[in-house]
């Protein structure tokens, strides 16, 4: 029987951007590389915020297009930010750093996960298969087999719009059974599922927003916090979410998730991270520089991007 253990994370965990230097001149097509300082400042910026957890490689972080080398020195770089600012009395408690390890061919999310255990990574968040588009059955072999290879807490990730694999509330019941996997990134943005899985699972899978517009009703449901793209930009708006709600007082919680719902509806404009790439770069965090096939984003998204922000006071 599975045994009671902390959550990974409450409250407001980033998935983080992964900034890039604009790519060097050439024959063919070069990938931007990796803008190591910039994601420490990005990093560094996040944990003075006081946010909750801090997510690396994942989907905002255009992990499908990093080198494992790149990863592993990304993940590196976030453990040793969060030591730092443990250590130094910047942060009031430890950061769980959480490394995407998500991968449609289970050896290599196995192998992903066992570089993030290197770096020192607190947890991991692997999406569901995508492309091959496994049966539920699969599903649960699949994380039954990174849980095997890999002693992390393990957050599964739901995001049927961009995989085209969808978890049944049923067999996120079977996952909830297994002792390393600690919680359900929902990105479905549909509350009808998460209420299933949560009068199903209860504590024993708890669950995380993965959609920013949907982080009150996702901790209504008894939900656990938020994976945030938003808080890329207002990591103290999406943390103080949390923590109000947490606290009881629901009427902020309610002003704060109605202050998100424009920028949220601008980040999700065009395909994530195009939009809050354009923002960050608009705030001066960093380059608005993507890999192929992403491209930066066109005037139009720019625009719903700037009035947005103005709208919440804080334009970019």
């Amino acid at each position: 029987m599975k045994s009671d253990t902390a959550p990974l994370f409450v409250g407001c965990a980033t998935a983080l951007v992964t900034p890039m230097l604009p790519a060097p001149a050439g024959d063919g097509y070069t990938p931007p590389p990796v803008d190591y300082e910039a994601f420490v400042r990005l990093v560094r910026r996040q944990i003075a915020a006081g946010v909750d957890a801090l997510v690396v490689c994942g989907t905002t972080g255009e992990s499908s297009t990093l080198t494992d080398e790149e990863k592993l020195r990304l993940f590196s770089l976030a453990v040793q930010e969060s030591r730092r600012a443990e250590a130094e009395g910047i942060a009031r408690r430890h950061i769980p750093v959480i490394a995407g390890t998500g991968s449609n061919n289970t050896a290599r999310a196995v192998t992903l996960s066992r570089l993030a255990e290197k770096a020192g990574c607190d947890g991991l968040l692997a999406v569901t298969p995508y492309y091959n588009k496994a049966n539920q059955a699969g599903l649960v072999a699949h994380y039954a087999a990174i849980t095997a290879a890999v002693p992390l807490p393990l957050l599964a990730y739901h995001v049927p719009r961009r995989t085209g694999c969808r978890l049944t509330p049923e067999t996120c019941l079977t996952l909830s059974r297994m002792e390393q996997i600690v919680g359900l990134k929902d990105a479905t943005g549909d509350a009808a599922f998460a209420a299933r899985v949560a009068a199903l699972c209860g504590d024993a899978l708890p669950l995380y927003a993965g959609c920013d517009d949907c982080i009150l009703p996702v901790l209504a449901l008894g939900g656990r916090g938020a994976v945030s793209v938003a808080s890329n930009l207002y990591p103290d708006t999406v943390t103080a979410l949390c923590r109000a709600y947490r606290a009881g007082d629901t009427a902020q919680a309610r002003r704060l998730q109605a202050d998100l719902l424009p920028l949220c509806e601008a980040l999700f404009a065009d395909v994530n991270p195009i939009p809050v790439k354009a923002a960050l770069a608009g705030l001066g965090l960093c380059r608005d520089v993507l890999r192929l096939p992403l491209t930066p984003a066109g005037e139009d998204v720019r625009r719903r991007v700037r009035d947005a922000t103005q709208k919440a006071g804080r334009p970019v």
